[in-house]
């Protein structure tokens, strides 16, 4: 059973009504609440300075009279100005921010009848804002009945004509921001825009988030970070559950997403809720959602919709609320024209599609990513380290270069900042330290980047610009995974061939590969893989 947990002032002067006797012939809106039949109320805590704290002591004799079911808690707080916008609103701020709610067991109201007409402005900001996840009600004396109790009003007000308190809404909003960037000053001015839109959405919303991005990109510290701001407002109150799909294959990845009943299968001897119902109530984040087979994609669509999805194994349902953020580094789009992932589950998790820049991309950001990086060295292993003037100059000098290929993004810059510190002397990274680095990570780069252009063309792929030399590279992957040269031509020339009233499209590819002196038996005759 769900417990009723009250807020409010000390009303100095409605609670105030004498000592005798006679207050029990008076409306005390405090006193009131707690006389209301219909409302029990099993524990009430009332804000109050230093010269109400008899009143309070009075007020909690009372209430334990007529209400001995309700536990009275007094809290201080003294305000040099109760009517100050400011001071009252951070006041009440940190109060919410520091009390540990528990809206699984609790149901919590704000009672605005006492207090200043600011404290009820600033109560109602805080609720509408999740701050307190409470409903408002306030007390009123009967005047039909006469009786003491009087009765309650559950209600809602509209008090967006203050800007005063609507500017701290934007302070607040950008901390949200800043926080989902774990505090790092990020320049880049498109992922900066993408990260205010997940702010609002992910706090407004419930529906389904798609990040797609490279590997090492982010996606699943990002994911993380907006399950931790929507739990401090108050809107999740389940775990966190991830998993990447590229994991689960055949009976298990059923077993794992789904849960099974016992004797499902082979080595099921015992039942198995499944990562679903562990969600219910929180956040699911599944990486690499790409990576699901037909079956599963279909079971996670009704899942989503209807909340509720078959065990595996089994023939009763079961229900789960859990809101879904997913992953890829693949072209989902492309895998729905190829029947390789299902339209409808595409359609259901595309309404909120953010597409994460890799590193490469996002050069200006290098310098805040490296600091952090440092930061959190720091923190992990208790040892502060620093770069040198000169070591840090030519660390960024060669991490910004357009060669420079950041393929493992954030994951592989942190990697080169622990190398860095860990063999660092003093604690200070020297330029000798970064000459290692910098080696270290051409070698890695060009090991693992099979270089196509270098094999096809010789020394004249050295002779390319920058832009031909990424097309080509793109086209020669594109013409490796095809099973012909009209098949490649369809997928590079999907959109400008529908414009043509008869499309060619294996000429259009064959005169761009000549071009560079090529053909298509001398690309699809290289030795490199592909890679799709």
């Amino acid at each position: 059973m769900q417990k009723t947990v009250v807020f409010g002032f000390v009303g100095t002067v409605l609670d105030y009504v004498g000592r005798g006797s006679q207050r029990w012939e008076k409306w005390r809106p405090t006193i009131g609440l707690c006389q209301q039949e219909e409302l029990l109320i099993h524990r009430i805590e009332l804000l109050h300075d230093l010269r109400s704290r008899g009143l309070f002591e009075r007020l909690k004799q009372d209430i334990q009279q007529v209400s001995p079911e309700t536990e009275v808690v007094g809290i201080e707080i003294n305000l040099s100005n109760p009517w100050d916008f400011e001071e009252v609103y951070a006041a009440l701020h940190d109060f919410a921010h520091g009390y540990r709610f528990n809206t699984e067991t609790e149901d919590y109201l704000i009672h605005i009848t006492t207090g200043t007409h600011v404290a009820q402005i600033c109560w109602f900001l805080l609720a509408e804002s999740r701050y307190l996840p409470a409903k408002l009600i306030q007390t009123s004396p009967d005047r039909k009945e006469q009786g003491p109790a009087g009765r309650y009003t559950l209600i809602d007000l509209d008090l967006s004509r203050y800007n005063k308190i609507a500017s701290r809404f934007a302070q607040l909003k950008d901390e949200s921001v800043s926080f989902l960037k774990s505090g790092i000053a990020t320049r880049n001015p498109r992922f900066n825009r993408m990260i205010e839109q997940i702010e609002r959405v992910a706090i407004r919303s419930k529906a389904p988030i798609l990040l797609s991005g490279p590997t090492g990109a982010g996606k699943s510290f990002l994911a993380r970070r907006i399950y931790e701001m929507k739990t401090s407002r108050h809107q999740i109150s389940g775990r966190f559950v991830e998993i990447n799909c590229a994991t689960l294959r055949g009976d298990s990845a059923m077993s794992t997403l789904f849960g099974h009943v016992k004797g499902a299968f082979t080595g099921a001897q015992t039942e198995r809720a499944g990562l679903l119902r562990s969600a219910d109530g929180g956040l699911l984040f599944l990486d690499e959602i790409g990576e699901l087979g037909l079956d599963e994609q279909a079971m996670l669509l009704k899942a989503i919709e209807e909340k509720r999805f078959f065990p595996f194994g089994s023939d009763k349902e079961v229900s789960s609320d859990f809101q879904l953020i997913a992953g890829t580094v693949r072209d989902l789009k492309q895998w729905v024209a190829t029947g390789r992932f299902r339209e409808d589950l595409y359609a259901r998790i595309n309404l909120w599609l953010y597409e994460l820049p890799g590193l490469a991309d996002r050069s200006e950001d290098l310098e805040p990513n490296l600091e952090f990086e440092l930061l959190r060295y720091a923190k992990e292993q208790g040892e502060q380290v620093r770069f040198n003037a000169e070591a840090r100059h030519s660390y960024l000098k060669f991490s910004s270069k357009p060669e420079a290929k950041w393929s493992g993004n954030f994951r592989e810059l942190s990697a080169s900042v622990t190398r860095m510190a860990t063999l660092a002397e003093n604690g200070r990274i020297t330029q000798e330290n970064v000459n290692e680095e910098i080696t270290r990570l051409q070698q890695a780069w060009h090991n693992n980047t099979p270089n196509e252009l270098d094999e096809l063309m010789g020394n004249k792929a050295s002779e390319l610009d920058l832009f031909d030399r990424l097309q080509l590279e793109k086209v020669i992957q594109i013409c490796k995974t095809s099973d012909s040269l009209s098949d490649a031509g369809r997928k590079l020339f999907n959109i400008s061939r529908q414009e043509k009233a008869k499309s060619n499209d294996a000429d259009r590819l064959r005169k761009y590969l000549a071009k560079f002196e090529l053909d298509w038996v001398k690309v699809k005759g290289s030795g490199l893989a592909g890679g799709a």
